[in-house]
């Protein structure tokens, strides 16, 4: 009797039959084998590792880098700018309030009593029958209407002492008293001087 299977040829395998150990495949590998990893992974068990910068990277990054430096120094621009403004605008107000302040000067002039006031106390001239008074100050010289005190610190300044010390002074002159001195004179007799 012949055997009427048919034998599958070498390198095939039999269709729909699995079975344990078996696998199914697409038929291209070798039969039975199960599939084959690439040959990095095989090796390293990891995918390859790609460079973490590419030249799209770098290019990006340097594009980026260029466009940071530029707004930078815009802004910078803008702000040193915006702080001229502002000083020229308070300049602007400032020579507006002098402008304002020379205007109202004027228009005082106009007036009158202004000009009679500033005549009196600039030059000291007097209306007709006014008197006028010169303060004298100690060195014989009128004392100017603008005259100002002087500085305290350019003055002798007297240092305190301590109240003791005058108290022990006082003790120490009370068993001897000072001598009198002459009176001083009530008259000035002028004679002596001239004689001399």
């Amino acid at each position: 009797m012949a055997d009427n299977r048919r034998t599958p040829p070498r390198g095939s395998r039999p269709r729909g039959r699995t079975g344990p150990g078996r696998t199914t495949g697409s038929g291209r590998g070798g039969g039975g084998r199960p599939p084959q990893p690439p040959p990095a992974q095989a090796a390293g068990g990891d995918r390859p590792r790609r460079p973490r910068l590419t030249g799209r990277a770098a290019i990006l990054v340097l594009v980026l880098s260029v466009l940071a430096i530029s707004y930078a120094s815009s802004m910078r621009a803008y702000f040193q700018q915006r702080t001229h403004i502002e000083d020229l605008k308070t300049q602007i107000a400032q020579r507006e309030a002098n402008i304002d302040e020379l205007e109202r000067e004027k228009r005082r002039w106009h007036d009158p009593a202004y000009v009679q006031a500033q005549a009196r106390e600039r030059f000291g001239y007097l209306m007709p029958g006014e008197t006028s008074y010169v303060v004298l100050g100690m060195d014989g010289k009128p004392l100017e209407s603008q005259s100002t005190l002087t500085d305290p610190s350019t003055v002798n300044q007297h240092r305190p002492t301590a109240w003791w010390t005058t108290e022990w002074r006082s003790v120490q002159l009370a068993g001897v008293p000072p001598e009198p001195e002459a009176p001083p004179a009530t008259e000035i007799d002028g004679t002596e001087e001239k004689q001399q």
